[in-house]
């Protein structure tokens, strides 16, 4: 099954959203620092759109950047996070929205880790994913396979190999 098959947004999974959830991803909200879910979660796993359910970010490239919101070095599959020019609030920043449930995920910004990448330190990305839990649904390791993300397993392989 593709992508476009596979992961897609749907009127059963938005009226499914808590009220947090919708606002964050359906009204570009962003949640209070500190408040989410994910923000001190430490578990090995994957970090999947809220509404499509396709694969985002991975514990591995989780760090704790101070800002209260779980931060990522880079996401799992580039094509699925679409870069996008915000200039709300009187800033121009750039938002980070799912490509297949064009959910509001957060930001990303130039000042993540330059040390810190799976393969090296020499492949570092220096951005930093600064996303809102409310956008997202994590999905530990051992629950991967029976959840349909059994092709990703090997991320964690190559992971564990360079660190």
């Amino acid at each position: 099954m593709n992508d476009q098959t596979k992961f897609r947004k749907t009127q059963d999974a938005v009226s499914r959203l808590t009220p947090e959830q919708y606002r964050v991803t359906q009204e570009n909200g962003t949640e209070r620092a500190f408040t989410g879910a994910y923000v001190d979660n430490k578990q090995t796993g994957i970090y999947v759109d809220v509404v499509s359910g396709e694969p985002l970010f991975a514990s591995f490239d989780k760090y704790d950047s101070g800002s209260g919101w779980p931060s990522f070095t880079q996401p799992i599959v580039a094509r699925h996070v679409q870069e996008v020019s915000d200039e709300s609030l009187g800033m121009r920043r750039v938002e980070v929205r799912s490509s297949h449930g064009d959910s509001h995920l957060g930001h990303v910004f130039p000042d993540g880790p330059r040390d810190k990448a799976p393969d090296g330190p020499q492949n570092a990305t220096g951005m930093r994913y600064c996303i809102n839990s409310a956008a997202l649904r994590f999905v530990p390791i051992e629950d991967m396979e029976e959840e349909g993300y059994g092709d990703l397993l090997g991320l964690f392989e190559m992971s564990e190999e360079t660190s």
